[in-house]
């Protein structure tokens, strides 16, 4: 196992944020999972990092400041976290951030500070996440075990045992086999997504046409000019990068006021530390009117309305509920996996890289061009084996894009 660990954070920095030689990373890492943390950066060195800078993170203690600290300390971010974020996106930096949670460690929480913190988050750091989202440095999401997430996923087993088979899925999902063959089997799962890209982008789409057992019968119409994407991206000095790992996702940008209908959940939602689950939306001209959940529904209306753009879309996503995630058939109550599962959408931002030419317009033009634009983004799996999708091209031929789940090419 210390091999496929060792190769897993070799994966993570060479691959994933592709460290350029004299160029400075920074890693986000909970305190739980320093170790792991501190193979990566030994990683980053190897390959020439210029220096690399811990930003570490307590689940426990952030729950502890939820339910104890001062009211006021949720209305803003200090200066120096904005200044520490924006500065080193500015100049490039490569960032990684290594996820390890409960799924649930916000369970409880007072709703009404955790939306007040995220709104003062959004604002506070929207110079960041633009810069994020449009891909001005390179960045990548990867995750470890902790003990409190595997006994959620494994409830039955002892805490050794499930932390051993929650690595052993996370470590199949990425493709680190043990034998040093980890970056060559990403290349070709890179490949392999490009084609279905380019073929998905030749069709110039006007719609899609999303049915299901479960209910879900919506209507996605796109931008003129959107681009599908997926697998690796490419930040603006002309690094490439993956920015989640694992990634079975080729996704686009909907048109903001473009959607009809009705989408079921497929699967629980671990949103800001609590579970969401058995969940449906009302979708007219794009706007989420109405939300229905049987678990957690005060929690996902206050996520959809958390600013004006929280209510519509910013992602439609495509991946074959045949891939080596869902075919472990495990719920990892993580997006980070769980998304790369099933097909899903996200509402709240959209992507600049989903329209040509986007990732140099500004947010007025980005607007214009039909994109969302929001201080969130939430995905969701709507995806089952039952899953059809149709698309109409612009000259109004229909095409088949999923049957039962899977692609139809």
């Amino acid at each position: 196992m210390q091999e496929k660990f060792q190769e897993y954070a070799k994966l993570l920095v060479e691959i994933g944020v592709n460290i350029q030689k004299g160029q400075n990373l920074v890693i986000h890492c909970p305190v739980d999972c320093a170790w792991f943390a501190r193979m990566c950066a030994k990683a980053a060195y190897d390959a020439g990092c210029r220096e690399v800078i811990m930003a570490w993170g307590d689940d426990t203690l952030t729950r502890e400041k939820y339910f104890r600290a001062a009211d006021d300390v949720f209305d803003s971010v200090p200066e120096w976290r904005v200044r520490f974020a924006t500065d080193y996106a500015k100049e490039g930096a490569a960032t990684l951030h290594i996820s390890g949670t409960d799924p649930e460690i916000l369970k409880g929480v007072d709703q009404g500070r955790m939306v007040r913190s995220q709104r003062a988050s959004g604002a506070a750091m929207k110079e960041y996440y633009q810069l994020q989202m449009s891909n001005a440095f390179p960045w990548c999401i990867g995750a470890i075990p902790v003990p409190s997430w595997a006994k959620k996923v494994f409830p039955g087993l002892p805490e050794e045992e499930a932390m051993e088979k929650l690595w052993n899925a996370i470590l199949t999902a990425v493709r680190v086999e043990g034998k040093g063959n980890a970056v060559e089997q990403w290349k070709k799962h890179l490949d392999t997504l490009q084609i279905r890209i380019d073929k998905l982008n030749a069709l110039h789409l006007d719609s899609l046409h999303y049915t299901n057992s479960l209910g879900t019968d919506l209507t996605i119409r796109l931008p003129e000019d959107h681009i599908w994407g997926g697998g690796d991206g490419t930040s603006k000095a002309g690094i490439h990068f993956i920015a989640n790992m694992p990634t079975e996702e080729i996704f686009t940008a909907p048109l903001k006021t473009g959607i009809d209908g009705v989408v079921y959940s497929a699967m629980p939602l671990s949103l800001h530390g609590e579970l969401v689950d058995k969940f449906h939306f009302v979708i007219k001209e794009g706007k989420i009117v109405e939300v229905h959940a049987e678990v957690g529904e005060d929690k996902l209306k206050a996520a959809t309305t958390l600013d004006e753009g929280a209510s519509y879309f910013g992602e439609v996503a495509l991946v074959p509920y045949d891939s080596p995630i869902r075919n472990q058939e495990l719920l990892f109550y993580e997006t980070l996996f769980d998304e790369n599962a099933a097909c899903h959408l996200a509402f709240g931002e959209a992507y600049s890289e989903c329209i040509k030419g986007g990732e140099g317009m500004t947010k007025e033009e980005l607007k214009a061009h039909g994109l969302n634009d929001s201080i969130t983004h939430v995905d969701f799996m709507v995806g089952t084996a039952d899953l059809n999708i149709t698309g109409k091209t612009r000259d109004g031929q229909e095409v088949p894009i999923f049957i039962n789940g899977n692609f139809a090419f």
